[in-house]
C-alpha cells in the first residue's frame, strides 16, 4: 500500500453510478412493463422485477450494457462527482474499482463505457481497476454497497464504509446514506490517518447503526 497519500477504494455501481435506478428503466423497456410496476427496493439480484422466466440477471445485465449503453448512459448518484471533487483536493487519492469485466467478450465495450462515463461527469480519480479482488488493491478505506463485498473486505481486515441502498440493510455500519456522509466519515478517517490513530471502527464520530 501507497503511505505516502491516503486512499480510498471506490465502487461505482449503486456507490458513484445509479444503477439500480438505470437498471429499472432498461428492465422495464426489456419486460415491456410500465417503470412504476418495477419496485424500487430489490434486492442484489433484481429478483422482485420477476426477470428470471425472461432469461434471469445475467442476460438482463449483457441487454443493458452491450444495447442499452448501461455504464455510459447511468446517472450519478446525487452529490457523488462533486463530493470527489472536494475529496481529490484535500489531497486524498482515488481508486476506482470495478469488477465490470465479468461480461466475457465484452472488455472493450465495458471500459469505455466506463472511462466516458468517468470523464463526462469530470470525475476524478488516481486510478482504475477491473478486478473482483477488491482487497488487494491497497486502500485504507474502502466504499461499497454489494453485501458480499463488504462482507469480503472486512473479513480480509479492510476498513469499508457500506453505502446504503435496498440489497444493504442488514450489514453493519460504518455506514453512508448521501455522500456528504461519505465526505464526513472519509475526512474523519484521513485526519485519523494522518494522526496516526485510525481506527474507522471505533472512532469518536463515525455511525456504526
Amino acid at each position: 500500500m501507497d503511505e505516502s497519500s491516503f486512499i480510498i477504494g471506490v465502487d461505482l455501481d449503486g456507490v458513484v453510478g445509479d444503477f439500480y435506478g438505470a437498471m429499472r428503466r432498461i428492465a422495464a423497456e426489456w419486460l415491456d412493463r410500465p417503470l412504476e410496476s418495477l419496485p424500487e427496493e430489490v434486492g442484489f439480484g433484481l429478483d422482485e422485477w420477476g426477470i428470471a422466466e425472461f432469461g434471469g440477471y445475467d442476460r438482463l445485465h449483457r441487454f443493458a450494457v452491450t444495447q442499452r449503453n448501461l455504464f455510459r448512459d447511468m446517472t450519478p448518484i446525487k452529490d457523488a462527482p462533486a463530493v470527489l471533487r472536494k475529496l481529490s483536493m484535500h489531497g486524498i487519492r482515488i481508486r476506482i474499482i470495478t469488477h465490470r469485466l465479468f461480461l466475457k467478450y465484452f472488455h472493450k465495450t465495458s471500459i469505455t463505457q466506463t472511462v466516458d462515463w468517468l470523464d463526462s461527469y469530470d470525475i476524478p480519480y488516481w486510478d482504475i481497476c477491473f478486478m473482483a479482488d477488491k482487497g488487494a488493491v491497497g486502500a485504507h478505506v474502502y466504499i461499497d454497497d454489494s453485501p458480499d463485498n463488504v462482507t469480503r473486505l472486512r473479513d480480509q481486515g479492510c476498513r469499508t464504509i457500506v453505502f446504503t441502498n435496498s440489497t444493504n440493510r442488514r450489514i453493519a455500519g460504518p455506514r453512508a446514506d448521501t455522500w456528504q456522509d461519505v465526505e464526513r466519515l472519509v475526512m474523519d478517517a484521513k485526519e485519523e490517518w494522518t494522526t496516526g490513530t485510525l481506527d474507522l471502527f471505533g472512532a469518536t464520530g463515525f455511525r456504526t447503526r
